[in-house]
């Protein structure tokens, strides 16, 4: 993975100070390609490239790259995993001069041949903007499922872009400034959705989306749809042949995806997905070449230590630990916030920074089994689906409503996924319509706890617009395919995705996903929601698919995530961090935070009255954005 940067004139040309505001831009992502930093620029377009040499190591497949004419310049970000394939059906050699073995000149190549049509055939990773002097067409794309990231703006009759919002930062002009419904949609979801940012004013593209410039005739820069997630159940299709795509699939998507020059290890969390991997990258003949690396949380109900190193033992690779305690996280809440540029709130997201860590001592590339949840219905919140509408038809509604009462009289648990924590999501949320259950599962904090929490919130749209609108859109038959696409659209992109690439590439480390590779997706988006979930088991074609690949002790098993024991910590061990910033200076001056009620939260959570840790650990985690990348704009101290 790499960083990119640039300017585009609109309407004028680009001025010295144009050139000196995009070296800065693109010098600030320095982490993101340590290798190389390169600059092309004539009078219409800036495009700044840092480098992390994945594919051909050489100084020729520095970037941005240009064909050999110098009539398209292409400033790159990302794997196209099936460049060999293209570069062979497309017989590329016979027409073109290949100076190297990269993927990025495949990609050059192929838009000379197709134009902007390339992209119906890559599979991969990818954000990129292409410039084609020649017909003055600038390209600005984000790949199929958002797996790399580009953000961009418009001032001053110029569209900046840039893979982090850090790099606008740099810009004289640009004038950091907060904003509120983007940080109401964060409160209930602890991501921002869609294409808001923390920021007003910065545009996060979305996924499968890009923007077309006609320098000639400009206009107001508008993103377009140029790919469409869609499920195409195959209702005649068998258990057998269900079990054979998903092996197929998956196992060429690893294949594609341990390409690369520079060495790759797995990101091993012990779950059926990353175990998947791994298993597979042994089939494959690659498992003792390989670094894992595990996380054990230092609290007993989070720790799944035990199952990482039957894996590891099992593929045979060379294994790698990492305790995360209380300490670690102390040490790196502010380095993890200088590196994310939004507030988050995932919990996995210093695990994460301190895996990568390690990992770059060994690695540049680590595969990872995120996206597996999506295309195998394997969400806790897909299953509270599955079960609420038998609840709903054979549990006579005066229970139900007895249910409820007595799930809120539980006793408080801090446990991971507790009891008491299942049992009040799902009695409420299981008498609310599908896309609306599915935000209830999973919020922080409901619509009228975040009304009391925010000032002047009332008047922004309802977060469940977001999946409910999306849900009623589509025309699947059956629910759960269409909550599947509501996650690979908004949690996958504004959590998972932005979790991973900014805490992977703080450490120059590239993460790929070989369930979301396209042409896996594809295959897996044919097979029927029920063979993923059968009865009560989650991931059951993926289990028997998988059966061959994996020792027993992982098929059992179900998925339970990397999350921080946040609401036992704030009782002791960040319980000071919670004292030095649940303050009413430090909340009051963000000017959209209620002391009031956030003291409140504070208060019932350490009297144990309600488990508060997560929007708590929220509230932190923004409090942290807040005083680094609006009050006193000095992120750049922690990176």
């Amino acid at each position: 993975m790499c960083g990119i940067a640039g300017i585009i004139c609109l309407n004028s040309n680009l001025t010295e100070a144009d050139i000196e505001s995009g070296r800065r831009m693109t010098s600030i992502l320095h982490h993101r390609g340590p290798d190389d930093q390169g600059f092309f620029h004539d009078e219409n377009c800036f495009l700044g490239n840092t480098r992390l040499s994945i594919i051909d190591l050489s100084p020729l497949a520095n970037l941005p790259m240009r064909n050999e004419s110098g009539s398209v310049w292409l400033a790159y970000n990302g794997e196209i995993t099936n460049f060999r394939e293209l570069r062979k059906q497309f017989k590329l050699d016979d027409k073109y001069h290949f100076k190297t073995t990269s993927d990025t000149e495949v990609l050059l190549h192929l838009y000379e041949e197709m134009g902007i049509k390339c992209l119906d055939c890559l599979s991969g990773m990818f954000a990129f903007t292409l410039y084609d002097r020649s017909r003055k067409k600038v390209f600005i794309v984000r790949d199929f499922y958002g797996t790399r990231p580009i953000f961009w703006t418009v001032m001053n009759d110029r569209l900046y872009f840039a893979s982090e919002i850090k790099s606008f930062m740099q810009i004289p002009e640009f004038e950091p400034r907060l904003n509120r419904e983007a940080v109401f949609h964060y409160f209930s979801l602890a991501y921002i959705p869609g294409t808001l940012t923390a920021f007003q004013e910065v545009n996060e593209l979305d996924g499968s989306h890009l923007i077309e410039l006609d320098l000639d005739n400009p206009g107001d820069p508008a993103p377009r749809e140029y790919y469409s997630i869609r499920f195409n159940p195959d209702y005649g299709m068998s258990m057998k042949d269900a079990e054979e795509i998903f092996y197929q699939a998956i196992l060429g998507a690893v294949d594609r995806n341990l390409i690369s020059d520079a060495p790759v290890g797995t990101a091993l969390s012990g779950g059926l997905d990353s175990s998947s991997i791994l298993g597979l990258s042994r089939v494959l003949g690659k498992g003792n070449e390989l670094h894992s690396f595990s996380l054990k949380i230092n609290e007993k109900s989070f720790d799944e230590s035990s199952y990482q190193r039957t894996m590891a033992e099992y593929a045979g690779t060379i294994h790698h630990e990492i305790i995360v305690n209380p300490n670690d996280v102390k040490k790196n809440l502010f380095r993890q916030m200088a590196y994310m540029d939004e507030p988050i709130g995932d919990g996995s997201a210093i695990p994460f920074l301190l895996l990568s860590a390690e990992a770059r001592k060994y690695v540049k590339v680590l595969l990872s089994g995120e996206g597996g949840d999506e295309i195998s219905n394997a969400y806790e919140t897909h299953m509270a689906n599955h079960v609420s509408r038998m609840y709903r038809r054979y549990v006579p509604s005066f229970v139900r409503k007895a249910n409820l009462k007595l799930a809120g009289m539980l006793p408080v648990s801090f446990n991971k996924l507790s009891f008491e924590f299942l049992a009040k999501r799902f009695t409420r949320g299981a008498e609310l319509p599908a896309p609306e259950a599915h935000l209830y599962y999973r919020h922080v904090l409901d619509r009228s706890e975040r009304l009391d929490l925010l000032y002047s919130a009332d008047n922004y749209p309802h977060t469940e617009d977001f999946f409910t609108e999306l849900f009623d859109s589509l025309d699947y038959r059956d629910e759960l395919d269409r909550l599947s696409q509501i996650d690979m659209k908004f949690f996958f992109i504004g959590d998972l995705m932005q979790k991973n690439d900014r805490m992977f590439m703080a450490n120059s480390v590239e993460a790929r996903f070989p369930f979301m590779d396209r042409k896996a997706v594809e295959f897996f988006a044919t097979i029927p929601s029920k063979y993923k979930i059968r009865g009560l088991t989650r991931r059951y074609i993926e289990k028997k698919a998988m059966k061959r690949v994996l020792p027993p002790e992982i098929q059992r098993r179900q998925n339970f995530g990397i999350e921080l024991p946040y609401s036992l910590w704030f009782e002791d061990s960040l319980a000071q961090i919670g004292h030095d910033y649940f303050t009413r200076e430090r909340v009051e001056r963000t000017e959209v935070l209620n002391f009031e009620y956030v003291s409140t939260l504070w208060a019932e959570h350490l009297a144990r009255k309600r488990d508060n840790g997560r929007a708590l650990w929220c509230i932190l985690n923004f409090l942290i954005w807040f005083e680094m990348f609006i009050y006193n704009s000095d992120f750049r101290d922690y990176m």
